[in-house]
């Protein structure tokens, strides 16, 4: 679509340079020929770098854009994003361009649905009922077991295992809101990438980027019942225990351990070899090699003596 096209789609004044938009994506990620959007002032560093060809910007915050960067002047860019999104939403059912290519020695039962367009490596099992969308990479050794659903454009490593009921790519929690309280659906048109050696437990959900990829990196173990929001990033060799909660945008270090019940909220990273114990609750960016615990969350040994002064008030009082 055209920039003027969907600025006018979008009853937005657009004066600046006509060009044709292949998509949107953040600030520090888009190319000239995409559009990004600025709203968090977390975000407003990378503004004077940004290669994208348009920007939603209010228009106080224009003049800060770089030279060549046009600006689409909006009272909320996070609403217009939102707009913009659907139009550069990827198509539901594709088209067959070919049929999946599978591996040398791979089981799939007659009952697993697969996809189009997509690749299976050698070795690989696949047990009845999993949905297998379309454009989906699998590699070698890997199981999937029964009613594990894959969305379009997921990548799958070597030797993973992906347990009973595990939703892999659905779309992220994502809506910008109204004046009058209307939620408006950001489409998600990233995908997810689990890389090799990762196991993910039964029924937990991993949720496709808005753009970009969500990202399990290498030897990752993650339990039951776990949601990971869009745009997460989980390093290499963590450890997610059962009903743990990652909101969109949480990178966590390598070796990182999250206990059950634990959660993190949105756009915070968490150090190498953290550890948060359960129902530990992480509200911003933490150093990594220590023990957390509590809500508010503190160092463990901190919060081992908050209990025990609490235990000796209480029993005074008793």
């Amino acid at each position: 679509m055209r920039i003027k096209e969907l600025a006018k789609k979008l009853s937005i004044d657009y004066e600046g340079e006509d060009f044709e938009v292949k998509g949107i994506s953040t600030l520090q990620n888009a190319s000239k020929d995409e559009i990004s959007f600025l709203e968090n002032p977390k975000y407003l560093k990378y503004l004077p770098s940004t290669k994208a060809g348009a920007v939603f910007i209010r228009k106080e915050q224009a003049s800060m854009l770089p030279k060549g960067v046009n600006a689409l002047i909006c009272e909320n860019p996070y609403l217009s994003m939102a707009y913009a999104s659907k139009y550069f939403a990827k198509k539901l059912i594709r088209d067959k361009e070919f049929d999946t290519k599978i591996g040398k020695n791979c089981t799939i039962d007659p009952k697993a649905h697969i996809g189009v367009n997509g690749e299976i490596g050698d070795n690989t099992t696949i047990f009845a009922g999993a949905f297998i969308g379309d454009n989906v990479k699998i590699g070698k050794n890997c199981v999937i077991y029964p009613n594990v659903t894959i969305y379009n454009d997921t990548i799958i490593g070597d030797n993973c295992r992906l347990h009973a009921g595990c939703v892999i790519g659905s779309d992220g929690f994502g809506y910008a809101h109204t004046k009058d309280g209307k939620h408006i659906k950001i489409y998600h048109n990233g995908n997810v990438i689990i890389e090799d050696d990762v196991e993910i437990g039964a029924n937990t959900t991993i949720d496709r980027a808005v753009f970009g990829s969500t990202v399990i990196k290498k030897g990752s173990i993650i339990d039951n019942l776990v949601q990971i929001g869009h745009n997460c990033e989980v390093g290499e060799y963590n450890i997610i225990v059962a009903q743990t909660g990652l909101s969109g945008s949480s990178k966590l270090g390598r070796n990182v351990i999250m206990g059950g019940q634990s959660a993190t909220a949105g756009h915070l990273s968490i150090g190498d070899f953290a550890t948060i114990a359960a129902r530990g609750g992480v509200t911003k960016s933490i150093k990594g090699g220590e023990v957390y615990s509590g809500f508010p969350l503190m160092k463990h040994k901190d919060w081992l003596k908050l209990q025990a002064l609490l235990a000796r008030i209480l029993k005074k009082k008793g």
